[in-house]
């Protein structure tokens, strides 16, 4: 009787154990997920704005301001997500993404108070900084919480947060019209609620203590990277990272105009924008389960060979709104989920020691793509040959993105064979 009282209490004690790492699981999952749909909201608020601020000459920002607060908010997630991925290495994953949603919630709850446009321009850098950190961090620990089978998915549909988050900006921006300080408080306000949230539900991740525990060091430089298991694999992921983000930001940035000079009316050009977005998320949820089937690197080939062909065929002046709805929606599909698939790599090809400084660096690269992307694109729509060349461009992007991937291994280093077995499972999804 003593052994069956015994064998009930230890199944109790597992069963309850079970349930509390689900509930824990849960809790990663939903607040890394609105971790990053922060980051959406704060893609689209600044461009939402800058119309209304213009207008009414707000701290006397003029085009050429509000294009320097623009480039210098980029800067500061370049920045942050460079840095954060050593740290989060260092210090955990945790205690990182809190302090980063921080940060990022009081600085943007000051900028509605700039007194100046150096201060505006200056809040939005250190907020920039903040939200550059979100990302890198969010994705590690899903990555990190989800099974290895899984690896890609974990990334993308954490990303569908980020695309979430741009279109609840974007009604709201219809809605406050030229109150847009309160775009501001909602933004940093709900940040502050979702730091306050993670302090409270949000667990460490146990990969990361096993991966401290296992080497007993606390510090992983960034040169950690340089070294030969990983450089080869680190120039690849860069260029295909800085590739991916280009592509991204310029589009989002000036399809709409690149559409009106190819001939077609204001109201279709923007309406691209929606469906290039909204293919945006269904290539998130496609991409991921595919190529946790078939594998990362060479579904992530495919999807840039697609972008090519997809995005040549949109320099090509189309007569059918069917056509064009259609292309436009595949170019969505494969362009932002490619992007999204080199950051998955990355968490399936570095052992957790490593990780969080590999997909900082990635994404921070990356941040500079999404700086040179509008920023050449503008230069030609200025010379007055946006359309065609504008796509040409863009296809071009696509084929080094292309090749960046083709470089990369098919297989882990050596070395993350000797992390133990659950880091041996965890890398396995990127061959």
């Amino acid at each position: 009787m003593a052994s069956v009282v015994s064998s009930d209490a230890s199944d109790a004690s597992n069963t309850s154990a079970g349930t509390g790492a689900a509930g824990r699981g849960v809790w990663t999952v939903v607040l890394c997920w609105i971790t990053v749909m922060l980051e959406g909201y704060d893609l689209v608020v600044l461009g939402a704005i800058i119309p209304t601020l213009i207008k009414t000459r707000h701290l006397g920002i003029t085009a050429g301001d509000a294009t320097t607060i623009a480039t210098l908010s980029l800067v500061g997630v370049a920045i942050g997500a460079v840095l954060v991925g050593p740290l989060a290495d260092r210090l955990g994953r945790r205690l990182l993404l809190i302090g980063s949603v921080v940060l990022f919630s009081v600085f943007t709850l000051l900028v509605p108070l700039a007194s100046s446009v150096a201060m505006f321009a200056v809040l939005r850098l250190i907020a920039g900084v903040g939200l550059g950190a979100c990302m890198p961090v969010s994705l590690t620990m899903m990555a990190e919480h989800m099974p290895a089978r899984r690896r890609a998915r974990a990334s993308t549909l954490t990303m569908t947060g980020y695309h979430t988050g741009a279109v609840i900006t974007s009604l709201l921006a219809l809605q406050v019209t030229d109150d847009w300080q309160v775009l501001f408080y909602i933004l940093g306000a709900a940040g502050l609620v979702v730091a306050a949230v993670q302090w409270f539900r949000l667990p460490e991740s146990e990969a990361f203590v096993r991966a401290r525990e296992a080497t007993g060091s606390q510090r992983v430089p960034f040169t950690e990277l340089l070294k030969p298991a990983y450089l080869r694999a680190g120039i690849g992921i860069w260029v295909a990272s800085f590739m991916g983000l280009l592509l991204v930001y310029g589009l989002n940035t000036w399809l709409p105009k690149l559409m009106n000079e190819a001939g077609y009316p204001v109201p279709t050009a923007v309406t691209q924008l929606l469906i290039l977005n909204a293919g945006g998320v269904a290539g998130l949820v496609l991409g991921g389960f595919v190529a946790d089937r078939r594998g990362i690197k060479p579904v992530t080939l495919g999807w840039f060979a697609v972008s090519v062909v997809m995005l040549a065929c949109l320099s090509v002046r189309m007569h059918s709104d069917l056509l064009l709805d259609t292309v436009v929606f595949l170019t969505g599909v494969f362009v932002f989920s490619a992007q999204v698939l080199v950051y998955a790599y990355v968490t399936g090809y570095y052992p957790a020691a490593v990780r969080g400084t590999a997909l900082g660096s990635a994404s921070g690269i990356g941040r500079i793509g999404s700086i040179v992307g509008p920023t050449i694109t503008g230069a030609l729509v200025a010379a007055g040959v946006g359309h065609p060349w504008g796509f040409y461009f863009f296809a071009a992007v696509a084929v080094l993105g292309f090749v960046a991937v083709l470089t990369l291994p098919g297989r882990p280093p050596a070395a993350a064979a000797t992390a133990g077995p659950a880091e041996a499972e965890a890398v396995r999804p990127a061959v």
